[in-house]
């Protein structure tokens, strides 16, 4: 019976994926719609957040009792954090030679 009870309070693989859905389409709009550069690294995690979480329901609904999703899900978070790490080595470096970490004011790569 407790079982039972448990299973029906579990959220279905469409709520996740909605969710999933939601924070890719906050993190695709974060990313175009920016000026700041850190602001642009935060909607980055945002879209691999995204992935995270579609990885680990679809592992959950799909391949239950294997780690596989949430093994693909730490290798992403490892991903993201060298991701941020190189992102802010960037911001910092263009920071300090233009003194603005506004994206629409560098044109580095004009010719």
């Amino acid at each position: 019976m407790l079982n039972d009870s448990v299973a029906t309070l579990m959220p279905s693989l469409f709520s996740y994926l909605l969710v999933g859905a939601a924070l890719l389409s906050l993190g695709i709009f974060g990313a175009l719609s920016r000026r700041n550069m850190l602001g642009v690294l935060i909607a980055i995690e945002l879209i691999f957040n995204a992935a995270n979480i579609n990885l680990v329901a679809f592992n959950r609904y799909l391949h239950p009792g294997q780690p596989w999703g949430q093994a693909f899900a730490i290798f992403v978070i490892a991903l993201a954090a060298a991701e941020a790490v190189v992102g802010l080595a960037l911001v910092l470096t263009i920071y300090r030679h233009f003194k603005t970490v506004l994206s629409e004011d560098l044109n580095i790569l004009k010719g």
